[in-house]
């Protein structure tokens, strides 16, 4: 039986408000060419400005190097502690002022996984992204097929690398901001542990001076760590060609917002407009609570199961962003691709609220099952074989 997308209403969520009113999303202006921002909480939307130009990426393209590694660690392929030896042949390539941003590695030391990461995320090496690629995938081009696999699983499909650092590669490495976004997304949602360890590092030491030896300590260029609360990642870059750019994250009282910036003139404009952006995105829109944890709000039909139905509930309390102070109608609805294949296990995400509302972005929030249901018999796949036959 094919699978199509089943749309019920959601009878068990009361969504109009008292003295409901017509919405309008809160007003925002940037001198950035282009910006996005995202509450993950909801799944809204929350500002768009060219958010599917393909652009350069700088040293954001840094965040898929790090999403492979991390992917790995998780899998057991790859070991924090392991250490990777620093060619000869890539610390001459990425030594000195034309090799841009430096952890400052010296030729044949060796480096542990976690310590490159740092220098990746907290202080944006070059010439770490390239050690760590080769480390792991022996080459920097055999990484970076990695990276593109990584990029079509995830769905950004306006992005494409040709180096683990990104570095000026005449246009091959372009992404959107709006898969910045999905990629930001993924790492804190995918590698929530080994997020909050690498990316919110205030700053790293590694390497030593000429002359004295005193020891380089360099500070996370993170234009929201300590500027906005709830900020704990993820990554600046600027190139001549893309300008000044981040990508930023920061939680508060259980939102999270996700947000990007690319092509700004200065080092000072991105924190001024990076801190401006955030600080609208919380204090422009505000949470409202429409189901609690464990709400059952609707049943799906199931396929080839032990039971033909499965309860629809919410995995934790859903909200949606709305413009603070308004009182807007909600309407919801829920989606699924149906019928949904057993066996299903409880907890799984099966299904979607879509929240609407006139002048407001739509809102998806998951859904997921409310118990096992496992795979039918013989004869519950035989009636269920007949049953398709005829209708």
């Amino acid at each position: 039986m094919p699978k199509i997308p089943y749309i019920l209403a959601a009878p068990a969520i009361a969504l109009s408000i008292a003295y409901p009113s017509v919405a309008s999303a809160p007003q925002f202006e940037t001198p950035a060419p282009v910006a996005f921002m995202e509450d993950l909480s909801s799944g809204a939307v929350l500002y768009e400005k060219d958010a599917d130009r393909r652009m350069p990426p700088a040293s954001l393209a840094k965040m898929m190097t790090v999403y492979v590694a991390f992917d790995l660690v998780k899998r057991g392929e790859l070991k924090l502690d392991q250490e990777f030896e620093v060619r000869p042949e890539t610390w001459k390539k990425w030594h000195g002022p034309a090799a841009g941003s430096t952890m400052f590695l010296s030729s044949g030391e060796k480096v542990s996984v976690a310590n490159l990461l740092y220098g990746i995320v907290t202080l944006s090496g070059n010439d770490a992204c390239v050690v760590l690629a080769e480390g792991i995938s022996g080459t920097e081009d055999a990484f970076v097929q990695r990276m593109n696999e990584a990029a079509k699983r995830l769905g950004l499909t306006n992005s494409h690398f040709g180096t683990s650092n990104g570095w000026p590669d005449n246009g091959v490495t372009y992404v959107t901001a709006r898969d910045l976004a999905k990629l930001a997304a993924a790492t804190i949602t995918d590698h929530p542990k080994l997020y909050k360890q690498f990316y919110s590092r205030p700053d790293f030491t590694w390497g030593k001076t000429m002359g004295s030896g005193s020891a380089i300590t360099q500070a996370n260029r993170d234009p929201l760590l300590g500027r906005v609360a709830g900020a704990d990642g993820l990554k600046t870059g600027h190139t001549e060609e893309a300008g000044y750019g981040f990508t930023g994250s920061a939680e508060q009282n259980g939102r999270r917002l996700v947000m990007v910036l690319a092509g700004l003139t200065s080092f000072n404009q991105r924190i001024s407009e990076s801190v401006r952006f955030m600080d609208w995105g919380f204090r422009a829109w505000q949470a409202k609570p429409v189901v609690k944890e464990g709400r059952k709000v609707a049943d799906a039909e199931v396929q080839m199961g032990s039971s033909s139905k499965v309860g629809l509930v919410a995995p934790r309390d859903l909200k949606v962003a709305l413009p603070a102070g308004a009182v807007p109608v909600l309407s919801a609805k829920v989606v699924y691709q149906g019928p949904i294949k057993a066996p299903i296990k409880a907890g799984d995400h099966v299904a979607d609220l879509i929240v609407t509302s006139p002048g407001l972005p739509e809102q998806t929030l998951p859904l997921v099952a409310d118990k096992d249901v496992g795979a039918a018999g013989f004869f519950g796949r035989a009636w269920a074989g007949l049953t398709g036959l005829f209708g």
